[in-house]
């Protein structure tokens, strides 16, 4: 039974959206209906969370001993709030490390999407778009960076999210948050990486 472990903030636990939903569960569909017995994720996430606020709760969750799927999606916070991307950078390894453990130390079994680009929705109208946009991209660099850099799997979901960002069909009620239909298109990137990197 493959057991999945998903860390992350609002794009993870799915803000507005029912749990079916979300990105984890979605991903969880998909691999069933391919074959594979896979176990419902166990979520670590919160609306509004930042990197060390996400590192505050891990420290107080207790967790299976290894898991063969973890996912990590963090970081749109820490751009809404000014913080630094140094500040960033190494809030974000510290993360990544404690996913890699929680992994088994397979590197391969972890899997980081890149942050969405929130100032692209109607929640962000009158707002700095193009600041949000080159602050989401530096962020999303040095994601992309530190992960490959420690042999994980790194999974650009931005790139169409931004081509479809005011679509309301891809949009929660609130305006700012994924539908179910923009998080399928997650969870059908991130099973396809799953099933590539173990396929051999």
């Amino acid at each position: 039974m493959i057991s999945y472990l998903a860390l992350g903030d609002s794009y993870t636990i799915g803000e507005q959206v029912l749990l079916a939903d979300t990105f984890p569960y979605l991903t969880e569909q998909i691999l069933r209906r391919k074959g594979y017995h896979i176990a419902a994720p166990e979520i670590i996430a919160k609306t509004g969370w930042t990197t060390d606020e996400l590192t505050a709760a891990i420290e107080q969750t207790v967790f299976q001993d290894k898991y063969d799927l973890v996912t990590l999606l963090i970081g749109v916070n820490d751009q809404y709030r000014g913080r630094s991307p140094g500040e960033f950078k190494k809030e974000f390894e510290l993360l990544l490390l404690k996913a890699i453990r929680f992994a088994g130390k397979k590197n391969k079994n972890v899997f980081v999407l890149s942050i969405p680009d929130w100032g692209i929705t109607p929640y962000a109208e009158g707002r700095d778009e193009k600041m949000i946009a080159v602050q989401i991209d530096a962020f999303n660099g040095d994601v992309k960076k530190i992960t490959l850099n420690h042999r994980c799997n790194f999974i650009d979901i931005t790139t169409d999210q931004r081509a479809q960002g005011r679509n309301p069909e891809m949009l929660a009620p609130d305006g700012l948050h994924p539908s179910g239909k923009e998080y399928q298109k997650w969870a059908e990137k991130l099973s396809e990486a799953f099933i590539s990197t173990h396929s051999s």
